[in-house]
């Protein structure tokens, strides 16, 4: 074994890749203390530890039309970064989510001889199939979130390892932990809903005025309902301000929280909420949802025309069935949205059909996974 502190790369984009990161930095850190870390990490990295060679929110780039935009920044960047680990190989290179970025990077780094492992799958399972040979050139191992993505890659003749996902093991199983941490945030004699309308600007421009609107057709069908709406960072918090200073909204029952997105979940009797990891992280609490989501107009037709899957939540895919309503593009109109939510406040059999099994994929997740995949990385690391 070298005498030389282990040295890993870690590349994350977005928030849930630096949650993911911090527990990874935690975990490896608990088996090898001298382990030092740099890369591109978000502030939950950088506070575990991590050397930011770069901000983990440069890569928070959604949507195809969007990505357009930002490409010839995000490129200086990975050629920055590369040229950086070439000269300064690690003993093991992670790439956290972030593929469009990570991939290529990992594919560079592969070649030179660095060992690249990657943690949360692209969902070549759903869409863009074609990635599946860029994987393979680029990743010595893939590091799955959920057991039906490991099984996908075995299908193909690939290297995977089922980890299960952090967030199952932070959240308590039903009825083990504490009932409703941010009760105090959201109560009201109707009831409270829980409005994710996402953790990025393009997300919020395009359904914050979905939301807000679905919010007051609710308010008008069940006078004392109230709302409670996390955001996730300042200038997202503005743009907030300001859609609810609008005279339609101005009156609104709406408490808007600067983050806490897992309280303002846990507290409410029913979520509304962006299609994403989030979706998640309310399964994992055990609330019932409503499911929307829009893309950028010109996104839409082509992702939909890759989409290989029969559904787009991942309770919906982790269930193998419909059991979450999703209301996607030109679905998620606020009539449509508002009869969901009121159904579902008002049908307790409905929301517990919802959340009866939650609980089985919540037990399917729950695996240790910061620290099976520690393990892993220090495997291929030689430690």
């Amino acid at each position: 074994m070298s005498s030389s502190p282990l040295r890993i790369a870690l590349v994350a984009g977005e928030l849930s890749g630096d949650h993911l990161g911090a527990a990874l930095i935690d975990a490896i850190r608990a088996r090898c203390p001298e382990a030092q870390f740099e890369g591109i990490a978000g502030p939950r990295m950088r506070a575990a530890g991590c050397r930011a060679l770069a901000h983990a929110e440069k890569l928070a780039v959604m949507g195809l039309a969007e990505v357009l935009v930002h490409l010839p920044g995000l490129l200086r960047l990975r050629r920055r970064i590369g040229a950086h680990f070439i000269d300064h190989p690690p003993d093991v290179f992670v790439g956290i989510d972030a593929p469009d970025f990570n991939l290529s990077l990992e594919r560079t780094l592969r070649q030179r001889g660095i060992t690249t492992l990657h943690w949360v799958s692209p969902s070549v399972w759903a869409w863009r199939r074609y990635r599946l040979a860029k994987i393979r050139a680029s990743v010595d191992l893939m590091m799955t979130l959920f057991p039906f993505e490991a099984r996908f890659y075995a299908e193909q003749g690939m290297p995977a390892a089922y980890v299960g996902h952090p967030l199952a093991d932070e959240i308590p199983l039903a009825g083990k932990g504490p009932a409703i941490a941010g009760a105090n945030a959201c109560s009201g004699a109707a009831g409270c809903v829980a409005l994710l309308p996402g953790s990025r600007m393009a997300e919020l421009r395009r359904l914050l005025p979905v939301f807000l609107e679905t919010a007051r057709l609710c308010v008008e069908a069940r006078p004392g309902l109230r709302f409670v709406l996390p955001v996730a960072a300042p200038h997202l918090m503005r743009l907030c301000r300001q859609w609810l200073r609008k005279r339609a909204y101005a009156a609104l029952p709406v408490r808007l929280l600067d983050g806490n997105a897992r309280q303002a979940m846990a507290a409410a009797d029913a979520v509304l909420v962006a299609s994403g990891t989030a979706t998640l992280e309310c399964l994992l609490l055990g609330r019932p949802m409503i499911v929307a989501y829009r893309l950028h107009p010109l996104s839409y037709p082509l992702v939909k025309h890759m989409l290989k899957v029969p559904f787009v939540s991942l309770p919906n895919l982790l269930l193998g069935a419909k059991r979450v309503p999703e209301y996607l593009q030109n679905e998620a109109r606020p009539r449509r949205l508002a009869a969901a939510v009121l159904e579902l406040l008002e049908d307790p059999q409905l929301a517990a059909r919802q959340t009866q099994a939650f609980q089985t994929v919540h037990h399917e997740l729950r695996q240790q996974a910061a620290e099976r995949a520690a393990a892993l990385v220090l495997e291929r690391a030689g430690q």
